[in-house]
């Protein structure tokens, strides 16, 4: 792959209120297009909460199976990709739409951040995440819109404003349900991906040693993609790197009669731990969207061996990995291709400047231009290195 050559995912073919993409009709929606939300499929609905089901993956060979044949990429044209409206299809959302919804009184949230359950509608109940000093509410679209441009899996998260009915002004903290609304300012929705997530140990989730597991020789992703998203992940400081922060997803019409998956993909799940500095505490101070910590953390640790810089934290499984060649030019020839206008329409739709740019201070927010030329630097360290 040239730096310049481009692969085609299929371009988005409905936005908000039934406004029309151009699309080529000769060009079929394929599983993986559904999964990545880059066509509307008229069948499809939001995903709606269930008892939780069954390991599918109940034995170790099973599992081991499903990742040897896991892909982690789809082609794309990176630069057609619309960051500022999203994943597109059933249940998405505008920027910053304001969305009402029915709290949902849950007792065992996991996590350690502002989070609670809403119902849209009977059926559709959806992770909300708030809180002007959360980080994880900036990040997290930050982190999966990025990955989603450039075709990695991610979940789809909305930056909204919420109206919830029957909230507490602090639900994380005051879980019962109270009469009255209360507005959640900013907010992101979190939704799953289409496909069905496979249940095992881990919580359904991988480390990234794991990576080295899949097998392209049975039809997994190859060695440059997957170092290509260990990079990714130096890049984004992915510093909360533990299993159950990731997924094993059987991308949609995978599934066989029999419950086994012909579609296996390893995609990341919880990505709000992002563009700041790896820490070993996981602190979102640190480590979600502090812009004095991200400029100050160079890519390279090594930057002729190509080892990437990205301390493993308590909860961590990837550590300063180190990549190769093939793996640098993959996701170099993807970055060239995200123009000014999509990192600032990046930056600007996960509202940066919500937050201040040394979060344990009282500094102002770096501002979305400064966001844009830190990140043109990171690409350069990565675009103008070569691994010896």
């Amino acid at each position: 792959m040239t730096r310049f050559t481009t692969c085609w995912c299929l371009l988005l073919t409905f936005l908000a209120f039934g406004s029309r993409r151009p699309t080529t009709s000769s060009q079929p929606t394929t599983n993986l297009d559904e999964f990545i939300g880059n066509r509307h499929v008229a069948d499809q609905k939001p995903p709606q909460k269930t008892t939780a089901p069954k390991k599918e993956l109940t034995t170790r060979d099973a599992r081991l199976a499903f990742i040897h044949k896991a892909q982690i990429w789809s082609p794309t044209n990176v630069s057609a990709m619309d960051l500022r409206a999203g994943p597109q299809g059933s249940g998405a959302f505008q920027p910053n739409e304001a969305v009402t919804c029915d709290y949902v009184e849950k007792k065992d949230l996991p996590g350690t951040t502002q989070k609670f359950q809403c119902a849209i509608h009977e059926g559709d109940v959806v992770k909300v995440r708030y809180g002007t000093d959360n980080g994880k509410v900036v990040g997290a679209v930050l982190a999966s819109r990025l990955l989603w441009a450039l075709c990695f899996g991610a979940d789809r998260v909305y930056p909204v404003r919420v109206t919830c009915r029957g909230c507490s002004s602090d639900p994380w903290k005051k879980r019962q349900r109270i009469p009255g609304e209360q507005v959640f300012d900013p907010a992101a929705i979190e939704r799953k991906p289409s496909g069905h997530e496979m249940k095992s140990e881990n919580k359904g989730g991988w480390a990234w040693p794991e990576l080295d597991l899949v097998n392209e020789a049975d039809g997994g992703a190859p060695h440059a993609q997957r170092d290509a998203l260990k990079l990714l992940a130096v890049l984004m400081q992915h510093t909360d790197t533990k299993p159950e922060q990731e997924r094993l997803l059987c991308l949609p019409k995978g599934r066989t009669d029999d419950g086994r998956c012909d579609e296996p993909f390893m995609m990341l799940h919880d990505v709000g731990l992002t563009f700041g500095q790896a820490n070993f505490f996981n602190r979102t101070s640190v480590g979600s969207v502090n812009f004095e910590q991200w400029t100050r953390v160079p890519i390279w640790k090594d930057a002729a061996a190509c080892v990437g810089n990205l301390s493993k934290s308590f909860t961590g499984t990837l550590d300063n990995p180190q990549v190769s060649e093939a793996g640098r030019q993959f996701l170099a020839d993807l970055l060239v291709q995200i123009t000014d206008h999509q990192l600032h329409d990046l930056f600007e739709v996960a509202r940066v400047d919500h937050r201040s740019r040394r979060p344990d201070s009282t500094e102002p927010a770096a501002t979305v231009d400064e966001w844009v030329a830190a990140f043109k630097h990171k690409r350069d360290e990565i675009v103008n290195n070569r691994c010896h």
